[in-house]
């Protein structure tokens, strides 16, 4: 056993420990959960809706859909695999809401630079400025590309390569089979590679 599954397994443990010490009414456990796995729920958010604040709406409504539905959980996977499941299926609602679709459709002019406007991923500050432009700038373009796939797809392609599950996992978390997977997040790659291709 290598030391990432040893890892893996002893937090699965910890979270199996604090699920069952919150179903014997220990409120703090269910607060220890929420401190291990916010920054992971937010970004997974975040990189699916791409709007901070709608993010955080969905991270926020994660936790409490979570809270209400521990009870319920049959340790028959692992708490992230469920964890991911219930922020995915939220953040789909949010996507297909009908004031979301039209907020996506309109340009934000007031603040263009924004952080909030959509994601930039500074790596390394002490790099020569003209490459850290050109890097956030690829970053920016590459984003864009994903978030303009469709939602099924798109989901995919942040499970994979941005979140670095593997097939199984994915499969696990979105209810899809493993064929099927496999055969989107091909179709969503060659969608990216075309569109892309003149930019980059």
């Amino acid at each position: 056993m290598n030391s990432e599954t040893k890892k893996a397994a002893r937090s699965n443990q910890e979270d199996e420990t604090l699920i069952r010490d919150f179903l014997a009414e220990n409120i703090n456990a269910f607060d220890r959960l929420v401190l291990k796995y916010q920054d992971l729920v937010f970004n997974l958010c975040f990189r699916i809706v791409g709007d901070y604040d709608d993010a955080s709406d969905c991270a926020q409504e994660t936790f409490i859909k979570v809270h209400a539905n521990l009870k319920n959980f049959a340790f028959r996977s692992s708490f992230t695999t469920w964890l991911y499941r219930i922020a995915i299926n939220t953040c789909r609602t949010m996507l297909s809401s009908s004031g979301n679709r039209m907020r996506k459709k309109m340009v934000r002019i007031d603040r263009p630079g924004d952080a909030e406007s959509g994601p930039v991923e500074i790596n390394d500050c002490s790099s020569d400025p003209g490459d850290l432009f050109e890097k956030n700038e690829q970053s920016r373009v590459i984003h864009r590309a994903i978030d303009s796939l469709p939602d099924e797809l798109k989901v995919l392609v942040v499970l994979r390569d941005l979140e670095g599950n593997s097939y199984e996992e994915i499969s696990e978390i979105t209810g899809v089979n493993l064929g099927t997977v496999k055969s989107r997040l091909a179709r969503a790659r060659h969608l990216l590679r075309e569109s892309l291709r003149e930019v980059l």
